[in-house]
């Protein structure tokens, strides 16, 4: 009786283990991001429109998108992304790195620029469009466009609206395929570029 009360105690010190191991710590990803500012910003914020903002962004989505390019494209179908610049960058990073990272990000505010919206965006992203098979964003992104970091759905608003349209272009096209039982791929694949244009219009502004 003895023996199995060890065993649970140091299975649940194990599992304790586990979980914190699994932790980012915010400062010790401030000290890291600094080779990031130059493209998402110092506080995540990025300034430039074809990189995306950080600042907000759910902290495991961070750690696996970093995972996935440094995964690369590979056989036998495993998940990766590709990006020279990224994938260059993940590399020289182990698991805490990018729990780290994710976890500083995940932290700073997000600031939004603002600008013209889209009333067809905004129905779309509400609504979907049924006739076409088109699943409204609302359902993974949440209405204030915060997505659900543990179920692995990115937050969306204000992110720079470049980006948001060559990421739903590269889902259309197959070359990102990333997405959770390819989800955004089906999805994306049933949108027009006029669609892509009014959803990334009004994501971009979602406060």
């Amino acid at each position: 009786m003895k023996r199995i009360l060890l065993s649970l105690v140091l299975l649940g010190t194990s599992a304790l283990n586990i979980s914190h191991a699994a932790q980012g710590n915010v400062d010790a990803g401030k000290t890291k991001s600094a080779m990031c500012g130059a493209c998402h910003g110092v506080d995540g914020n990025s300034l430039v429109p074809m990189y995306p903002s950080l600042a907000g962004q759910g902290s495991s989505y961070i750690a696996k998108q970093l995972a996935n390019f440094k995964t690369g494209l590979t056989s036998g179908g495993k998940e990766g992304r590709v990006n020279a610049i990224m994938g260059g960058m993940a590399m020289a990073l182990n698991e805490q790195d990018m729990l780290d990272l994710g976890a500083y990000y995940s932290a700073q505010p997000a600031k939004y620029a603002g600008g013209e919206t889209s009333a067809v965006g905004k129905k779309l992203y509400f609504g979907g469009d049924v006739e076409r098979g088109i699943t409204a964003c609302i359902a993974c992104h949440g209405a204030d466009g915060k997505g659900m970091s543990q179920a692995g759905f990115p937050a969306l608003a204000g992110q720079n609206a470049m980006y948001l349209t060559a990421q739903l272009e590269s889902f259309r096209s197959g070359a990102r395929y990333n997405d959770k039982n390819s989800m955004m791929r089906n999805i994306a694949m049933k949108l027009e570029d006029d669609d892509i244009a009014a959803l990334v219009k009004y994501m971009a502004t979602i406060k």
